[in-house]
């Protein structure tokens, strides 16, 4: 089974990101490491005790990893700091949670992310999900001025 370092590392290789936050242990440990082999690159360090102080980001960031803070806060704060980096802050974003009543699989579907894989912690099982911008809505066939009453009005009308 992967480690949650493995997985982030491959999300990280994939993405290639030129700006990283990262919130808890084993994500600052992996973005650092990534910008430590990536002069390029920056990576923005949030507290995982109050990690929504941070925000408004002061741009906005190509990829977030999130490790071990969800469970430390409550319910109603982790919401708001995974609508702020899904709204404000990131393009994709990636959460390892330990499983636990508190954050099940609807509460992450809900704010848009997809279980990638679960993951060997050192004593729990942990949980991967991910969120990216440009495949969270996918394009529809209908969604075009070829299915509008007015197409002639498509893009020039907004209410």
């Amino acid at each position: 089974m992967t480690t949650p370092h493995q997985a982030l590392a491959r999300i990280i290789d994939t993405c290639q990101p030129t700006t990283l936050v990262v919130c808890g242990k084993i994500a600052g440990q992996v973005g650092d490491h990534w910008c430590h082999h990536h002069s390029d690159s920056a990576i923005t360090t949030l507290d995982p005790e109050a990690p929504n102080d941070a925000f408004p980001l002061p741009r906005t960031q190509d990829l977030a990893l999130i490790t071990g803070t969800l469970e430390h806060l409550n319910h109603e704060q982790g919401e708001i700091l995974l609508g702020q980096l899904r709204n404000y802050g990131t393009h994709q974003i990636a959460v390892v949670v330990a499983d636990s009543p508190e954050w099940a699989f609807t509460d992450f579907i809900a704010l848009g992310f997809r279980r990638q894989a679960e993951v060997e912690g050192e004593n729990e099982s942990l949980t991967l999900y991910t969120y990216n911008i440009d495949s969270y809505n996918h394009k529809r066939a209908w969604n075009n001025p070829d299915n509008w009453a007015n197409p002639e009005m498509w893009g020039k009308a907004w209410w």
